[in-house]
């Protein structure tokens, strides 16, 4: 069992849209400490990460809203979101890549 300290850092997220009219690529920096998500800076961003790197996020800059859950192992993690982004209906994939 990896401990959740193991992903502390920034990680810079992509978020793909696959589905919905919004942008095809936003990227996100987060950070991690312990068993904590949150903002490195381009909005609010809350959320958690267990021991084994399953990892669930939520992210609201300006009138847009985002959840994704995902898992994370070793310096990358990739998983799926879904939200409201400037009123529009989307969702799609996230890469993460730790800096």
């Amino acid at each position: 069992m990896v401990r959740a300290e193991a992903y502390d850092g920034t990680w810079n997220v992509v978020f793909a849209t696959q589905r919905g009219n919004c942008s095809s690529n936003n990227s996100v920096p987060f950070t991690v400490t312990g068993t904590r998500v949150s903002s490195a800076g381009g909005g609010k961003v809350t959320g958690g990460i267990g021991p084994g790197g399953n990892v669930s996020v939520r992210i609201s800059v300006s009138a847009s809203v985002a959840s994704g859950s995902g898992r994370l192992a070793g310096n990358s993690g990739a998983g799926r979101w879904s939200g409201i982004i400037t009123g529009d209906k989307c969702s799609g994939s996230w890469q993460a890549t730790r800096s």
